[in-house]
């Protein structure tokens, strides 16, 4: 009960499932990352976007890698609460009959603490975009957005999506069945009409992909990887339903949701759109540039909404010239998919950030809960105000943009790296331990984790024009983080008398 301080257990398999679905928002992130995505150059300044749906791919067998590890640790522990990796890793090193018992409350700290880069910059990334998209939508009425105007609709949004949140988990997942359904018949119906405009070509134009299988096919192995580190902003948020255990009615519905959640939204749907999305892209589709025409690829990397300029094209060319009706009708599905996307991961990031407060590693008023709503509504409001700022910056440029979108992926190869590793240790020495999925599968996730952090890296170091400037902001403020972390542990474990190092008895 609220009363009583702790969270109510309303959620069945289905609740889960959607609120995890809901952040993995496929007809929201075609529309909203698919610039940024076009706009990604190698160290050569030429385009990586060939090679997007091979980058999705590599992705998605990351997700999937990782999800299985989720799904394994929270059936170990299902009394992990809204702590998910944070209370995971905790269980593991303390169930170790090794010396590794003793580094249990640094372990967890260090992976609570990187958890925010993942669960508290991702909502910000998607204020910044809503804020786009809205610019983009008064574009077509001959209007445009000064910039003042395009931060006062991130802190709007912003501040409408964290009211929601602490108001409750149950508006929340009805919120969340509701823009599911929503974006899934407008997410396929779009993606059939971009299918048909290749097979008919009614517009006799030249595709980007001169086949089919051009789309799927590596073209680049580098470039791919490349990709990948964009693309896994698609795909992340099947992991919050293990945040959720404290509200779920069975642990049984938090793994499954897991599970089921990255199957529905990106084995499915996400493949499906990306598919349609390239096979449509032609060199008939153009955009003004400094007094200049560019087309396909780098027409969508100009575009504020490329695919927005789909749908126009595609109503006009296959149903009796209503794409500028048929645009709208997607950008608000698109809008509310958004909404949801930021609704999901302020949900999960605040009750991190709960079960950080209550072991006393972050400050206790973060786990202060509402008297009625049962939801931790001062972590909420924080976060808000957190999520505008950042908001506020990815709205001034693109490369803003795609620096907090880095950085948003750099916290989540970090967090899923680690939270493989914590499965691969809690089931190491486990008597009936299987060798494929308590151990291949955690080494692979870890590893993969690790090459896709390593292409960030590399992309700042050696990558080129606005990519490279991105890159770099995003692994700057990833070491100040670092920095900030370090200070705050070491003086609240002086401040409490806690041992960073437990003592050690074998």
């Amino acid at each position: 009960m609220a009363e009583t301080g702790e969270m109510r257990k309303t959620l069945n398999l289905t609740g889960v499932t959607v609120n995890a679905m809901a952040l993995i928002a496929p007809g929201a992130f075609l529309w909203i990352t698919y610039q940024v995505q076009a706009a990604q150059v190698d160290m050569a300044g030429k385009t990586t976007a060939m090679d997007m749906f091979a980058g999705l791919i590599l992705a998605l067998i990351l997700a999937f890698l990782t999800a299985i590890s989720y799904s394994m640790l929270a059936e170990k522990y299902p009394e992990a609460g809204t702590g998910s990796s944070y209370y995971f890793t905790e269980q593991a090193f303390l169930n170790e009959s090794s010396r590794l018992s003793a580094f249990s409350r640094l372990s967890k700290v260090i992976v609570g603490w990187f958890s925010h880069l993942y669960y508290w910059v991702y909502p910000g990334v998607m204020v910044a975009m809503m804020a786009v998209m809205i610019n983009y939508i008064f574009g077509q009425f001959g209007m445009t957005l000064s910039p003042f105007w395009e931060i006062v609709v991130a802190v709007v949004f912003s501040f409408a999506t964290g009211y929601v949140a602490y108001r409750g988990i149950n508006g929340s997942t009805l919120t969340s069945i509701v823009i599911n359904v929503i974006q899934i018949i407008t997410l396929v119906f779009i993606t059939v009409l971009a299918l048909i405009y290749r097979v008919t070509n009614p517009q006799h134009v030249t595709f980007v992909h001169s086949s089919l299988s051009s789309v799927v096919a590596v073209h680049s192995i580098p470039n791919v990887l490349f990709q990948a580190t964009i693309a896994i902003l698609l795909l992340v948020g099947f992991e919050s339903a293990t945040a959720l255990g404290a509200e779920s009615k069975s642990p049984k519905h938090i793994s499954r949701g897991v599970i089921i959640s990255l199957i529905l939204q990106g084995l499915i749907f996400y493949l499906f759109e990306y598919f349609g999305a390239n096979a449509w892209l032609n060199t008939a589709y153009t955009q003004t540039v400094n007094g200049a025409t560019v087309s396909g690829i780098a027409a969508a990397a100009a575009s504020g909404a490329p695919i927005g300029d789909m749908c126009k094209i595609l109503g006009d060319s296959l149903l009796h010239n209503s794409g500028f009706a048929l645009m709208i009708v997607v950008a608000v599905s698109v809008a509310i998919a958004v909404f949801g996307t930021t609704l999901a991961c302020m949900n999960t990031g605040v009750r991190v950030t709960y079960a950080m407060a209550q072991d006393g590693e972050v400050p206790s008023m973060l786990n202060v809960l509402h008297h009625r709503h049962a939801t931790p509504h001062t972590a909420v409001w924080v976060m808000t105000i957190v999520s505008a700022v950042i908001g506020s910056y990815g709205v001034l440029s693109l490369t803003g943009l795609t620096a907090v979108t880095l950085l948003s992926n750099i916290g989540t190869f970090l967090l899923y790296g680690m939270t493989n590793l914590i499965a691969l240790i809690a089931f190491l020495r486990h008597p009936g331990r299987n060798a494929f999925t308590h151990i291949l599968v955690p080494v692979l996730g870890l590893l993969a984790n690790i090459g896709m952090l390593l292409g960030v890296f590399y992309l700042g170091i050696l990558g080129g024009g606005m990519t490279q400037v991105a890159s770099m902001v995003a692994i700057v403020t990833t070491l100040i983080w670092l920095v900030v972390g370090i200070i705050y542990f070491l003086s609240n474990s002086r401040a409490t008398g806690r041992k960073i190092v437990a003592s050690y008895n074998a």
